[in-house]
């Protein structure tokens, strides 16, 4: 993997892990399409995606830290309680984070073995689409505007769809954002909820791996990995500004230009295999 495709993907990442298109099905898909031949046990590998998931998870902080200031304050203002919303909120998000956790520490590997495949991963991305689609239909006309109002039943609901996210071709983004629509919150706070999840669970997964970099050496080029960390960072704060704002705007149909380029690109790919 040489410098120019470091960058890209650390762009691509940017982009997908916040976009409801799945980061991880356009990491196998874009490679393949573009021909690029991508040694995934090189030493170089492991700190290149930790470096992307510390970049993506810093970009969430920088945005939302007033959100999560305010949270840590009403959590402490109620003692642990939930006296507040804030302090709410952040027991609705920790139970939340709970299912794909757990998931993710005990199935991730082997369902990233089982669902890696470029045709398997299409087939997940056209269902990521439908999805979205799906989830319009389940926009309330009375929505929510706050997260902090709804169950914790529903916000374990808003964590088992997080997990979908680790089959490739499947958006945690997307996932979570149709579950928020089904438990009656509106695309913004259902956005704002998604986003808030994905902090400490995209933060625990880079820091999970942190180790593992240092049992078997850093003898890598770190210049261009802490470049397209940056660059990752970049790209998914503009993104969470973009989507904040547009999911502010649009109260009909939001979800739908995703669902279709998730639809379009499935049935490119799909094209494009069987002539390959």
């Amino acid at each position: 993997m040489d410098t120019t495709q470091m960058m890209l993907l650390a762009a691509l990442q940017g982009v997908t892990e916040l976009f409801p298109i799945s980061s991880l099905g356009h990491s196998v898909l874009v490679p393949a399409l573009l021909g690029w031949h991508i040694n995934r046990d090189a030493p170089a590998f492991l700190p290149f995606l930790v470096v992307l998931h510390v970049g993506t998870a810093s970009a969430l902080l920088a945005y939302f830290w007033r959100d999560w200031w305010q949270i840590l304050r009403g959590f402490v203002r109620a003692r642990g309680g939930m006296s507040n919303p804030e302090a709410r909120l952040l027991w609705l998000l920790a139970v939340a984070s709970v299912p794909a956790g757990l998931i993710g520490l005990v199935l991730e590997k082997r369902l990233r073995l089982l669902f890696g495949g470029f045709v398997i991963v299409v087939i997940f991305l056209a269902l990521n689409g439908i999805g979205l689609l799906v989830g319009d239909l389940l926009r309330r006309r009375k929505a929510r505007h706050e997260p902090a109002s709804m169950g914790f039943g529903k916000a374990i609901i808003i964590g088992f769809a997080q997990a979908l996210a680790l089959i490739p071709g499947m958006s945690r983004s997307g996932a979570t954002l149709v579950a928020g629509l089904g438990t009656g919150l509106d695309y913004e706070a259902s956005a704002r909820f998604s986003f808030l999840m994905a902090t400490p669970i995209i933060a625990a997964a880079a820091l999970l791996e942190i180790p593992k970099l240092f049992r078997q050496g850093l003898d890598v080029p770190l210049g261009p990995i802490f470049a397209a960390g940056l660059l990752a960072a970049g790209f998914a704060y503009l993104s969470t500004w973009f989507l904040m704002r547009y999911f502010r705007g649009h109260e009909q149909k939001a979800l739908r230009p995703f669902g279709f380029y998730c639809l379009g690109l499935a049935a490119f790919a799909l094209v494009w295999h069987f002539r390959h």
